[in-house]
């Protein structure tokens, strides 16, 4: 259930057990709060960024804004949405990216982050069911 799914994705001190692409995301998860989060894409480098927590519904949607530099430049919005089905919860994973140097994630860096959504989707699935 979306409970259930909340409770291991808000669960920030356990990611490294679990969770192979966001290895590591400690902060506050409040609108506004700031978080660090670390990421390591399959077949890329590992990354770390502070993004700015801008939605947090409890059991229903969680997003961040992240920015390289000064916001507009290079800008990232990543959520998480959770929607109630018959079955348990339907989880939608995505990254929306914004700013003069959007071009920037196009062929092989666009592809190793949806690579690392897929894994983190997967090890969600297995720890919420588990």
């Amino acid at each position: 259930p979306p409970e259930r799914v909340w409770e291991v994705l808000m669960d920030f001190d356990t990611y490294p057990e679990w969770n192979p692409f966001v290895t590591v995301i400690a902060g506050d998860p409040r609108p506004d709060g700031r978080l660090d989060v670390s990421i390591n894409p399959p077949g890329g480098k590992p990354m770390r960024f502070r993004p700015t927590v801008t939605v947090s519904e409890p059991e229903r949607f969680f997003q961040w804004l992240g920015s390289l530099g000064v916001r507009g430049v290079f800008d990232g919005r990543h959520s998480f949405r959770l929607s109630p089905t018959e079955h348990g919860t339907r989880f939608e994973h995505r990254e929306d990216f914004t700013g003069l140097l959007s071009f920037l994630m196009s062929g092989s860096r666009r592809d190793q982050t949806e690579a690392g959504f897929r894994a983190m989707n997967e090890a969600l699935r297995t720890r919420a069911e588990g």
